[in-house]
């Protein structure tokens, strides 16, 4: 066989190669790794999550886990705050390695995003008044239920029609019906209205137990009523293609699992250990 021809079935095995493995097999992990930095997207403004504390320095959960992925590769990292529709728009361009911001992995965005681990969940709760009678969820049929505009999820679980659109969803549960809805602006202007009494303006509110824990921890007369609603998972995400570099995040998570490291940053920032389902 001539150099030419051999050149030839050289190109083409490495053509078809090539469209068999993803596109960024191993690139982003080896840039990484070369660079000795792991670049995180996250947020600026976000307590206790992701913020500016008062030596101006990134902090909260995010900023501890990412870190602690970072140890777990060997290698420092980098903090960028792009916003957040520019993350989720998946136009990175290697302007970053990885996505901190609790981001519910969605069947849509599974198509640009790999996740390579779930590490927080929201649990949306039902918050009555300290005096309510109500024992069982149940005991909330036909009551006046407070929500947040914008919290779409919480308005579609008490219009019975929320779809879980991420990966392995479980069958949800309706577990009381609304008699009226009425609808604020955050969830300080729904407790402000539901710590007036039971049944004076609101009989209760669903928001997410991280926020109903905080309102009852300033001294508001509410409590928690029964289990979570339902859970929405929060997942660290990088860009489709490189299976090692996902593989070594997942460890770099259930190694923090393990060891109880992720549970104890959850604790430390909210106050309740949001890390599993």
């Amino acid at each position: 066989m001539s150099k030419s021809l051999i050149s030839a079935a050289a190109a083409a095995l490495i053509a078809v190669v090539s469209t068999a493995l993803p596109a960024n097999a191993g690139a982003v992990l080896d840039q990484v790794q070369a660079a000795k930095t792991l670049t995180v997207a996250t947020s600026s403004g976000w307590p206790n999550s992701s913020f500016l504390n008062d030596k101006q320095e990134l902090d909260g959960f995010e900023i501890e886990v990412a870190k602690g992925v970072a140890k777990h590769l060997g290698v420092s990292v980098k903090f960028v705050t792009p916003g957040w529709d520019v993350i989720v728009a998946g136009k990175w361009a290697g302007r970053w390695d990885m996505a901190m911001g609790q981001m519910v992995p969605t069947k849509a965005r599974a198509e640009k995003f790999d996740f390579p681990a779930i590490y927080f969940y929201t649990r949306n709760v039902a918050v009555i008044h300290k005096d309510s009678k109500a024992t069982k969820l149940s005991d909330l049929d036909g009551k006046v239920i407070g929500l947040v505009t914008g919290d779409d999820a919480a308005i579609a679980y008490a219009r019975h029609n929320l779809t879980l659109d991420w990966a392995d969803e479980k069958p949800l549960e309706y577990k009381f019906t609304p008699g009226e809805m009425r609808n604020y602006e955050n969830t300080g202007l729904q407790a402000d209205d539901l710590r007036l009494g039971d049944g004076v303006r609101l009989d209760a509110i669903i928001t997410d137990e991280v926020s109903a824990q905080g309102v009852i921890k300033a001294g508001y007369p509410l409590r928690v009523l029964g289990d979570a609603l339902f859970p929405t998972p929060g997942a660290i995400a990088i860009l489709k293609g490189d299976k090692e570099f996902s593989d070594k995040i997942a460890a770099a998570i259930k190694s923090m699992k393990d060891d109880g490291t992720l549970s104890k940053l959850s604790i430390k920032w909210y106050g309740i250990d949001s890390t599993a389902e």
